[in-house]
């Protein structure tokens, strides 16, 4: 097998007294759908937002393509493109989808403007919202929103010799969407796999039956800081494991607590 993309090892993060990741081991390989899933505030997000440079850990080290990141983001490029697709979409109100998805061009690269509007275009069609350039945020359902700042997370300069994003992470991208906006969501998400322009990898953060069978090949469940199992999506439904069972259920009963 390759190099992983992406490699955790004894991952911990505390906010306060408050433990979040305790220890965690976890690859992302080229080719990869991983959804992580289990209750709310085990320590999901937290993943995502170690794994592109947003938050450091307490312990433990991270890898990006067998190089070990010492810094954050904002002090150090990784050796290969990560996008975060945030959970509320993280548009700027007063600037037109054009304006949101190019943002990063605009301020940043030496592309003259309809260049820029090209590639901005190329990505909004990707993502099924071809001619909705000139509309802003508020013109937009919630699912045409999060379609939004997923075509801004691949746009990439072509100058940037590192192209589009090996990795995109997604922080639950079907949340308080319809049945439809989230099916149309969810294929999307799998389009980009692969897809020239799109990306190598995902992990997908949810909670959504459907999006952890849609889009994941593989499960990983987080409990209180720890993987309590890692399979495929097809062993969901046969697995005997506790916690998994319990949550695919709804029981109010077995090894997963939540306070009432």
């Amino acid at each position: 097998m390759s190099e992983p993309l992406i490699e955790l090892k004894g991952v911990s993060k505390s906010f306060g007294q408050n433990p979040i990741l305790d220890r965690v081991d976890l690859t992302v390989n080229r080719g990869e759908a991983i959804a992580i899933i289990g209750p709310s505030g085990t320590g999901k997000s937290t993943i995502l937002r170690i794994m592109c440079g947003l938050l450091a850990p307490d312990e433990g080290e991270i890898y990006i393509r067998g190089q070990k990141r010492e810094r954050l983001l904002e002090d150090a490029e990784d050796p290969i493109g990560i996008s975060l697709v945030f959970q509320q979409a993280a548009l700027f109100d007063s600037l037109t989808v054009e304006e949101n998805v190019g943002f990063a061009l605009f301020r940043r690269s030496k592309l003259p403007r309809h260049e820029i509007c090209e590639l901005v275009n190329q990505k909004l069609d990707m993502v099924g919202l071809a001619g909705t350039g000139k509309r802003y945020p508020a013109e937009l359902s919630g699912g045409m929103r999060k379609r939004v700042s997923l075509a801004r997370a691949i746009i990439t300069d072509p100058d940037d010799p590192r192209g589009s994003p090996e990795v995109l992470l997604y922080d639950e991208p079907t949340a308080g969407l319809d049945p439809i906006a989230s099916t149309i969501t969810e294929d999307i998400i799998r389009q980009l796999k692969g897809l020239k322009g799109g990306c190598g990898a995902y992990v997908v953060v949810t909670h959504q039956d459907s999006t952890i069978r849609r889009t994941a090949d593989r499960v990983i469940f987080l409990y209180q800081g720890k993987i309590h199992w890692d399979g495929s999506v097809h062993d969901i439904d046969t697995t005997d494991n506790p916690w998994l069972r319990q949550f695919f259920s709804g029981s109010v009963e077995g090894p997963i607590h939540i306070a009432g």
